[in-house]
């Protein structure tokens, strides 16, 4: 964890900072000025689009009565995704647009999933489609019940 801060707090600002540098030696300052506000615009117009889009699939989830787990994620990503593109920096707005465009949320969000999955169920199970890791020669101990309905029991 402190590591992810250090990163998050140190080395994402220089990075930027860097970019930004970078960008207004080739085109200038006031056009890099310029597309940095144009990108904050352009992730705020988004963010509005693809949070009411979220908004509006967790709403019929709930209302068809069905676990809103993909339209949840959806709305984190897109909330992520407009802070990361309001954040001045051509290296979050990147990011951040990842986040926000449903194409590439859709496979973040994929990843999201087996992440947590894999944290919830733990590092050696197996998710669902996948192979099995197992080697020919494990044994798994077991007990063998006989189909009875439940009340007999």
């Amino acid at each position: 964890m402190p590591l992810v801060l250090l990163l998050l707090f140190v080395v994402v600002p220089i990075v930027e900072i860097y970019v930004i540098v970078q960008v207004g030696s080739a085109i200038g300052v006031l056009p890099t000025i310029a597309l940095l506000i144009a990108d904050a615009v352009i992730g705020t117009w988004l963010f509005r689009r693809e949070g009411r889009k979220a908004w509006a699939a967790l709403q019929l989830a709930i209302a068809e009565h069905r676990v809103p787990t993909k339209e949840v994620t959806d709305g984190a990503l897109v909330v992520v995704g407009a802070a990361l593109m309001l954040a001045p920096g051509f290296v979050t707005d990147a990011v951040g647009l990842l986040c926000v465009l449903p194409p590439s949320r859709a496979v973040l969000r994929r990843l999201i999933s087996i992440w947590v999955a894999r944290r919830l169920l733990g590092a050696g199970s197996v998710l669902p489609g996948e192979r099995s890791r197992r080697r020919q020669g494990d044994v798994i101990e077991g007990e063998v019940l006989d189909d009875q309905p439940p009340d007999e029991l």
